[in-house]
């Protein structure tokens, strides 16, 4: 029964924070670091080192500080508010998810015959047909409504099929959107870097013009004094 209800309150729009929370205290922290610098002096090695996360699972420690130890990477899976999400970057099909795909495969290397010029998939075309199609059909589920209300399930399987596919075709786009934003993005680094080095120039030239120019006041100065100090020497000969 705990279980069950612990589980509703993980899959909740807006969940509360897990009760493990309750043990990052002061305290704890304090007791985690004393136990850290004991397994340390007790190693030998005496090298002023930081712990892994196994060495710390590995160590005898209290219930409440086990809570404080990094957890374990996650291998393919991991739940995120009861949700099993994946590690995977590659996009599952339609098929795999059990959902009717409204458009072809694109043809694979095995399939694909090596006399014929390959053709990839014309998304766009076929994001066209759909947003057509979810027209019509909500146009038909209009109809559906103001006839027979409570034959709307149907239609609404239907629309919802045309969402799910076309949301799934602008997701094969999101590893050249990630790729073009990231090369927009070296592209600005790479510009404000180039802006601050022709910051930098102007600056060292203004400054080597004001040196250049205290140069020139200096010796505009020496030269006065060499020439006063002659007709002070003239003027006293006389």
């Amino acid at each position: 029964m705990a279980d069950a209800s612990q589980q509703r309150a993980v899959t909740v729009a807006f969940a509360p924070p897990p009760p493990l929370w309750k043990h990052f205290t002061r305290d704890n922290l304090d007791k985690l670091e004393q136990i850290k610098t004991e397994s340390k002096n007790q190693d030998g090695t005496g090298h002023d080192r930081n712990l892994s996360p196994l060495e710390l699972r590995a160590l005898n420690l209290p219930p409440e500080l086990r809570f404080l130890v990094p957890p374990e990477i996650p291998d393919g899976q991991y739940s995120v508010f009861g949700e099993l999400q994946t590690l995977s970057t590659t996009l599952p099909s339609l098929q795999e998810q059990g959902i009717e795909q409204l458009y072809p495969e694109p043809t694979s290397e095995t399939d694909r015959d090596p006399s014929q010029p390959s053709q990839p998939l014309n998304h766009a075309y076929y994001l066209l047909k759909i947003s057509k199609s979810l027209l019509l059909n909500f146009l038909e589920f209009v109809g559906i409504l103001s006839v027979a209300p409570e034959q709307f399930q149907a239609k609404v399987d239907d629309l919802r099929n045309l969402f799910i596919n076309a949301h799934h075709l602008l997701n094969l786009y999101r590893p050249h959107q990630a790729r073009e934003s990231l090369i927009m993005m070296m592209e600005e680094q790479l510009e404000r870097g180039k802006e601050e080095i022709k910051q930098m120039d102007k600056v060292k030239a203004d400054i080597e013009g004001y040196l250049e120019q205290l140069k020139i006041e200096g010796s505009q100065m020496s030269s006065s004094e060499g020439s006063d100090k002659n007709q002070y020497s003239r003027s006293k000969g006389t």
